[in-house]
């Protein structure tokens, strides 16, 4: 009986421990046997128009240098090379070491705007900027969702007292690449129903909603409202625009707005699982399309390389928190790849060395 009772007694525990499992923990090895394997180097050089490197006015960059020429990186766009002097020393570490391996963007503190005089000195020091090397200007999210104005209220990404901003980047035939809002999951409930729970679980100060600080629909509606505005300008939307997971919008949005690009930093995950589909817009809006990663985080690339390159099936994301889900190949043709690693790159951000590059 003693000996009956134990195995009882071992098998509700073996049964709650499992029952205990958390979403977070689930994460079980696939037993599906297909072909195909990891892709460690781009199949061409390539540029990434999205990458940041913060202290690059005082950094060595040797180890960043390595990590790239193990990718087959060409040409790694900073987009954190902030402005004034700090800019200045960022240009010289890389004139002095790496002159055609990196290439800076200048940013813009939009807090207080509207002071008297703001607009004035915001604009020509973003032209001394462009005269002291930099080769575009890169928008932080904080625009349209935490930066106030003079009086202390949210200052809108089409504010007319910006339009100055956006005029003279046209002027000066610089791009900008900018990063507006968030997935619009974060405005979401959080619940069951979102694909972004787990993100949002494990960074929960993402969450967002309609008074914080607008709808979602808002701040977007605010970026495409400053691109149409501004057709002069080259536009660089990053993530491409949160609409990912809606190409057929983002091609409607393409075709309604001639001056926006798009990055496909940080969405890899969106178009690995829709392989048929993101193919045909890549082809069809190859033009249009540049590669960016974001994030440093050099073992991170191969998930991008295999998805845009390789007809492979079924194989992993490298981040759960973002994709729960397998990838798949896109198997992009030559002609494409070569656009959205480096040809279109060449083409909208000005003096960028194009002998790293094949060429037909």
């Amino acid at each position: 009986m003693k000996l009956k009772l134990t195995f009882l007694l071992l098998i509700v525990s073996i049964s709650l421990t499992a029952q205990d499992l958390t979403f977070e923990e689930y994460n079980p090895k696939s037993t599906l046997v297909v072909p195909g394997d990891s892709i460690k180097v781009a199949k061409f050089p390539f540029i990434d128009v999205h990458g940041h490197q913060r202290r690059m006015s005082n950094q060595d960059l040797s180890p960043v240098i390595a990590a790239m020429d193990t990718l087959n990186m060409a040409i790694m766009v900073n987009l954190s090379g902030r402005t004034g002097e700090e800019l200045q020393k960022s240009v010289k570490n890389i004139a002095d070491h790496y002159p055609n391996r990196f290439v800076v963007f200048a940013n813009i503190n939009f807090e207080g705007a509207g002071a008297e005089g703001w607009i004035e000195e915001t604009v020509q020091q973003l032209e001394q900027d462009v005269k002291n090397g930099a080769r575009g200007l890169k928008v932080y999210k904080s625009l349209g969702l935490r930066n106030k104005d003079f009086e202390g209220k949210r200052l809108a990404i089409d504010d007319p007292r910006l339009n100055p901003i956006w005029a003279k980047c046209g002027e000066l035939g610089i791009p900008v690449l900018i990063h507006a809002a968030d997935p619009e999951s974060f405005w979401d409930d959080f619940d069951g129903d979102n694909e972004r729970w787990l993100e949002l679980k494990t960074h929960p100060r993402r969450k967002r909603d309609a008074t914080n600080p607008v709808p979602w629909e808002q701040i977007i509606q605010e970026q495409h409202n400053m691109f149409k505005n501004h057709p002069n300008t080259t536009f660089i939307n990053a993530h491409m625009g949160w609409f990912a997971n809606d190409l057929g919008k983002l091609g409607k949005l393409l075709d309604d707005m001639p001056n926006m690009n798009v990055g496909i930093g940080a969405i890899i995950a969106e178009l690995g699982r829709q392989p048929r589909f993101a193919k045909k817009f890549f082809i069809k809006y190859q033009d249009r399309i540049l590669f960016g990663k974001d994030s440093w985080k050099p073992n991170e690339f191969p998930t991008y390389f295999r998805v845009l390159e390789s007809a492979d099936e079924y194989f992993p994301y490298h981040k759960k928190y973002h994709a729960f889900w397998a990838m798949y190949g896109l198997d992009l043709h030559d002609d494409v790849l070569k656009k959205v690693y480096y040809k279109n790159a060449l083409r909208i951000v000005p003096g960028l060395d194009n002998s790293l590059f094949p060429k037909d």
